[in-house]
């Protein structure tokens, strides 16, 4: 099942993964799945099956490894069947999973690139853990749109980072892992950053359009 939003012409279309503690409707991923639609995109969202099973009973499985899930986000792209531009990608976890598809999709010419918000670049409390073999050859074209302070990788730790010369990162001023500002520190709202998000991948996506990009 997926939930839609924005034009059914749309040019682009964006499919976008959960996070690994919160489903497709919370209320950061409609958030920005609105904010991405209000630009022009037509915008999906899916779960993974650990989390469509919560809605189901009364267990709450936990979420597996994320190279686990691998194989249902390529099952989503295919029962998606988008027309058009095709870009992957997800909150948290779900980004960091398509992360892990993207070059070969990108390869293909399935997709014309990926978009990550908020990326896991380690567990909160844990900078040592990185999650972040995988990006340093990437050659999938990236947008990463990440805080500031985001416990899974601030500006200051992840300028230390080795990175794929084919990842972009924007940067949100005084961001958490929603990209939720302190709007008394910051002077930024909520609505601000996710503005800011969604004209940075318009602008992002007619790069890669006009770069050739596009498949």
């Amino acid at each position: 099942m997926f939930l839609f939003d924005g034009p059914d012409d749309a040019d682009v279309t964006i499919l976008l993964a959960h996070g690994a503690g919160a489903p497709m409707d919370s209320s950061a991923m409609t958030a920005a799945a609105k904010a991405l639609a209000g630009a022009g995109f037509r915008v999906a969202r899916f779960e993974f099956d650990y989390m469509a099973a919560r809605r189901s009973g009364t267990s709450r499985p936990p979420p597996p490894r994320a190279e686990k899930l691998n194989p249902q986000y390529l099952t989503a792209i295919d029962a998606l069947g988008a027309s058009g531009t095709l870009i992957i990608g997800g909150k948290s976890m779900g980004g960091r999973v398509a992360s892990m598809v993207a070059d070969a999709l990108f390869e293909s010419g399935r997709i014309g690139g990926l978009l990550c918000l908020g990326y896991p670049f380690h567990p909160p409390g844990k900078p040592g853990q990185l999650r972040t073999v995988h990006l340093a050859d990437l050659k999938t074209p990236t947008l990463i749109v990440q805080g500031t302070r985001d416990a899974f990788g601030t500006r200051e730790e992840v300028s230390a980072y080795a990175l794929s010369p084919a990842i972009d990162i924007l940067w949100l001023e005084d961001g958490d892992h929603d990209l939720k500002p302190r709007k008394r520190i910051s002077g930024f709202s909520t609505t601000d950053h996710l503005a800011t998000m969604a004209a940075a991948t318009v602008a992002w996506a007619g790069r890669l359009r006009q770069s050739g990009a596009d498949p």
